[in-house]
Order: C-alpha cells, then structure tokens, then sequence
C-alpha cells in the first residue's frame, strides 16, 4: 500500500478510536481509560504499518512484533490498573481546573493523543517503508534494547503493584526494585522502548526521523503530562515523597543521593 494511503488510513484510525474514548469518559467521567485505548491502537498501528509497508520483510517483522507484544503488555497491564478505579489523579486535575470547559477541553486533550500517537508511529513507518533491510547488528540491536525496554517496564510494573497492594504500605512511597533508583522508571523503560526503533533504522533512508518518537516521549513525560502532574499530586498527598524526589532520579536510574 503507498505510504500516503497508510499514513492517512492511521491517522483516521487514531481519530476515531480517540473520539470514541472521549464519548466514552462523557459517561463515566474517567478519563483514565484513554491510558490502555492509547497503548492497545498504538500496537495495532505497528501491525498494521507493516501489513501494509513495502520495505524489507526483518524490517517489517520486527516493526509488527515489537510494536504489538509492546502494545498488548502495556494495555493490559493499564486496562487492569484503570478499569473500575477512581479518575487517574492527572485526568482529574485537568478536569477540576477546566470546569464547565472540561468537556469540550477533554476532546481537545484526547485529539492530541491522536496527534501524538501518529507521530510516535513515524518509529513504525520508516523501518516498514525502507526498501533496504536492516543490517544484521542493526535487528540485533533492536532485539536487545526492546527485550530491556518491555522486561524493565514490566518489572517496574510488578514491583509497584506488589508494594501498593500491601496494606502495610498505604500512602507510602515505593522504593523496591528500580524505583529505588528511579522515581519513574516505567517512564523510563517506555522511553528506551522507542529507541529501539531508531536502533533498527539505523542506515536506512529517513532512519533519522526516527529519533523524534523518544525524544517526544521524553519530552512529554519529564515537562509536560507524565511526571510535573503526577508529582504534584504525590508530594501533596503521600508522606516522604518531597524527600524521596531530593534524593531520587526523575527517570534515568542512577544511586541514591544522601537526603
């Protein structure tokens, strides 16, 4: 299929599925479901991205096998999180400073996760498209960063569901595993996710582009949606967590530093 054709055929795709989440949460009044729906179309973008390319088939299969596995983790693991669950803190202090434009500001808000969503898959198009196929250590790199990338997110996952189902540790904050070395470290496993693509893409023509999905992945998560509201909320209302932000790295783990 052409590239325009797919690119266009995405992106009504994203705009649909994201409308429908908005028309969605106008009933519950949760908008935290939009967290899975972006993970889940993001993974059947990849598939389809490259049902649809023209280029080299490794590059293909590692676009459609690393996009979907990645996706449906990370869905399911949102879906579980979310579903049920009281407004994700983020989503409900944009929704009490909007007010009686929340509704209208909401849509808004979820178009730009399509928008977002489309530029995150120029790390599927380029790969898919590109006629050249990726040279060996290329693909070996891919394999490696992402097998890091999905096991890291999923570990960080784990460890902080174990800790917060404890009732023990009711309103504390989570220092086991990675996130003693990271106050978010599935935002950081998420961001290397993405640079696997770049690894991949590597030699190949637009391979350059590539490099704007974790660079806006991270931009987003460090400056704007993920970590300036999410800690905002945590400071205010868990104990130690003003000294846990002084001693602790925002994303990228690295030693503790004295308090």
């Amino acid at each position: 299929m052409p590239i325009i054709v797919t690119v266009i055929a995405v992106v009504i795709g994203f705009v649909l599925v994201f409308s429908a989440v908005w028309l969605w949460q106008l009933r519950t009044e949760n908008a935290g479901m939009v967290d899975p729906v972006w993970a889940a179309s993001l993974g059947a973008a990849a598939l389809f991205i490259a049902a649809c390319g023209t280029g080299a088939v490794i590059n293909r299969v590692c676009v459609a096998a690393g996009g979907a596995v990645w996706g449906a983790r990370l869905a399911w693991h949102l879906w579980r999180r979310n579903h049920g669950k009281p407004e994700d803190p983020r989503y409900r202090a944009f929704r009490e400073r909007w007010g009686k434009d929340a509704a209208r500001n909401m849509f808004g808000f979820f178009q730009l996760q399509a928008l977002i969503s489309m530029l995150l898959a120029i790390a599927f198009v380029v790969p898919a498209y590109a006629r050249d196929a990726a040279r060996p250590i290329a693909v070996a790199g891919f394999v490696a960063i992402w097998i890091i990338a999905v096991t890291g997110e999923a570990a960080a996952d784990r460890q902080l569901k174990r800790f917060a189902a404890d009732p023990a540790h009711r309103q504390q904050v989570c220092r086991a595993g990675w996130w003693r070395y990271s106050r978010h470290p599935n935002y950081f496993f998420e961001c290397v996710h993405w640079v696997g693509y770049a690894a991949l893409s590597i030699g190949l023509p637009w391979g350059w582009a590539t490099l704007a999905p974790p660079a806006l992945m991270a931009w987003l998560l460090l400056k704007v949606s993920g970590i300036p509201v999410l800690e905002a909320h945590l400071a205010a209302t868990r104990d130690g967590y003003r000294d846990y932000m002084r001693t602790t790295s925002a994303l990228f783990p690295w030693p503790r530093k004295r308090a």
